[in-house]
């Protein structure tokens, strides 16, 4: 395929096709869930000092229930992948894999993937 047929399957729906784009949407996301996260991780933790101490133990009773604690799961998923994928990005940015891109993505994804099942391997117990 020559360069003009590429950027022509490039125009319109055919930009979402690509997995670059998937893991930048996806690399986004995750940064405004973890920002998102610590602004409500800090709120919470300066009830402890704000409020009473009691009030602080009935938030993390809260926290506690299944819901939240597959939340934290959820939190955990997120910062794998966020930070596997800045890494692959500083290896494409100091050059290292550029010509097998993908394949340093899934490689990365595996890794956030096996660390991930040996989280909820570890964390199944209190949520259940």
């Amino acid at each position: 395929m020559d360069v003009k047929e590429r950027e022509a399957a490039n125009v319109g729906s055919g930009l979402w096709k690509g997995l670059g784009m998937w893991a930048w949407l996806l690399f986004r996301i995750s940064g405004l869930i973890l920002v998102v996260y610590l602004f409500a991780h800090i709120w919470v933790i300066s009830q402890g000092r704000a409020a009473s101490p009691e009030y602080l133990d009935d938030l993390f009773e809260l926290f506690e229930g299944r819901f939240l604690t597959f939340l934290d799961f959820m939190l955990v998923a997120a910062v794998l992948y966020h930070g596997l994928n800045g890494v692959r990005v500083v290896l494409m940015d100091m050059g290292v894999g550029i010509q097998r891109h993908k394949t340093v993505f899934w490689v990365c994804m595996a890794a956030a993937a096996a660390t991930l099942a040996v989280f909820a391997w570890t964390a199944a117990p209190y949520i259940f």
